[in-house]
């Protein structure tokens, strides 16, 4: 089932297109990467699913009704440049967020509390955000986020500002949260939280899609037909082109198939020796992503 569902949405300010004519499906309880540099209209594209601005033209449902007001209470948005007020306190203003999304008194202490606790910020409650470090700051918007637990949770840079041991906390909660049906848009230029967080990836570039689809299917598509060899020698000398590495008589290299096929290279390497290892390599996001990106803006 698609929780969200975006069609044909465009937005233009004064000569500059923002949004043009983007379509995008977002199944339920999957997390998906939206990326693209900057400038290509992600930002656009979250805000108008948070009804901050409205598009030009084309629709988004939510859970198969016409995106409007009362959708905004199943939504929490983290954006990039944080929203906190930095003469409050901690406790103080994420019961105030709480209660404003909609939470009874009673159970914005039980959630505060519970996630102060759970990211091991509660001894931090009577401090000012002014107080706080960038990392701690971060925590508390976090949560803030997700303290009314909506349906769907949009992630602008989520990572921002976190060393490496809190930003594994938080890529953590972000699994946690999907294994309990939250449906997670993350953008983020952090390609390996992609690799590692993302079923679905779509990618916009000068305000048009131009990639959508499940991340290992579309990491099988742009394979580049190559393999990662490892072959103990016998002393036939490999030629020089595979750039090999050698540790002792184990040779590691890269071979491109070129037209033919696995069984017929596997024959052929066993003149130099005994393969031990021979497994395809596939294209990183990264690299599929700076190659889409590239071959759009030169296009």
């Amino acid at each position: 089932m698609e929780l969200l569902e975006i069609k044909n949405l465009s937005k233009v300010y004064g000569k500059n297109k923002a949004l043009s004519h983007v379509d995008l499906n977002i199944p339920k309880g999957v997390i998906y990467g939206l990326l693209g540099p900057n400038g290509a209209g992600k930002t656009t594209l979250i805000r108008i699913i948070n009804q901050i601005i409205e598009a030009d033209s084309g629709t988004v449902e939510f859970k198969g009704e016409r995106l409007n007001p009362k959708h905004i209470s199943y939504i929490g948005y983290l954006p990039e440049e944080r929203g906190l007020y930095k003469k409050m306190k901690v406790w103080d203003q994420l019961i105030y967020f709480a209660r404003l999304k909609g939470l009874s008194g009673t159970k914005a202490v039980e959630k505060v509390r519970f996630w102060l606790d759970k990211l091991d910020i509660s001894t931090w409650k009577d401090k000012r955000i002014d107080d706080l470090s960038k990392g701690m700051a971060q925590k508390v918007q976090f949560i803030s986020t997700i303290i009314h637990e909506p349906e769907l949770l949009i992630l602008d840079e989520p990572f921002s500002g976190f060393d490496p041991m809190n930003a594994e906390i938080i890529k953590n909660e972000i699994l946690e949260l999907k294994e309990k049906g939250i449906t997670i848009m993350l953008s983020t230029h952090r390609m390996e939280s992609v690799e590692l967080l993302c079923d679905h990836v779509a990618m916009i570039n000068k305000s048009k899609k131009i990639l959508d689809g499940k991340l290992v299917e579309i990491k099988q598509t742009f394979r580049p037909n190559q393999y990662k060899v490892k072959l103990i020698s016998n002393g036939c000398r490999l030629p020089e082109e595979l750039n090999f590495t050698e540790n002792g008589n184990l040779l590691e290299f890269n071979l491109k198939l070129n037209g033919s096929t696995t069984n017929a290279c596997l024959e052929n390497l066993m003149q130099y020796g005994e393969v031990v290892g021979f497994s395809e390599t596939l294209p990183s996001i990264e690299e599929i992503f700076i190659q889409q990106v590239k071959a759009n803006t030169n296009g």
